[in-house]
């Protein structure tokens, strides 16, 4: 089976997918950017979800990835994902960024999901430079072999990882 990958540009808290994922920070509570929204956007039925994960297992790991309910979002679903904070090391970076794209798709899969949308991991206040991290996305993505994915889309909220990924793939 192939998916099908599409991209947006807009507001990731608005696309009506089977999951969403986020760009988490480890503490799940929460944050700036994508999480923020995606966290005001659903409500504090996610939030409290995070709480229990959290109780149940600590911290999320960088490059790993938990599921919630979506609260209020036209989704299902929000598969939470830690993306890591540049620092230079390119190979553990890039590493762990495709981590949180297999990670993330390999849970969609066994929640039986036929849609997940994407946002731009890492390339906000985490500074993972935006060519690379599309590449990584991107390549995870295609290498993927899916039972019951059909679609994934990639939600740009920015002008510039939109021209990054169109170029990409073209």
């Amino acid at each position: 089976m192939t998916m099908k990958t599409e991209l947006l540009k807009g507001d990731i808290t608005k696309i009506k997918v089977d999951a969403v994922v986020n760009a988490a920070n480890s503490s799940l509570l929460g944050g700036g950017g994508v999480d923020g929204a995606i966290h005001r956007a659903g409500g504090p039925e996610i939030l409290e979800e995070c709480k229990a994960i959290r109780n149940r297992q600590g911290k999320c790991d960088t490059g790993k990835a938990v599921v919630t309910k979506a609260g209020n979002l036209p989704a299902k679903y929000v598969i939470h994902t830690v993306g890591p904070v540049w620092d230079n090391d390119e190979e553990k970076c890039s590493k762990l960024l495709a981590d949180c794209y297999r990670n993330s798709l390999q849970l969609a899969e066994n929640l039986k999901i036929k849609s997940i949308a994407f946002p731009n991991i890492s390339t906000g206040v985490y500074r993972f430079p935006k060519e690379l991290a599309a590449k990584i996305a991107i390549d995870e993505v295609r290498k993927f072999e899916p039972d019951s994915i059909e679609k994934v889309i990639f939600v740009c909220f920015d002008d510039e990882n939109n021209m990054i990924y169109k170029k990409l793939l073209e």
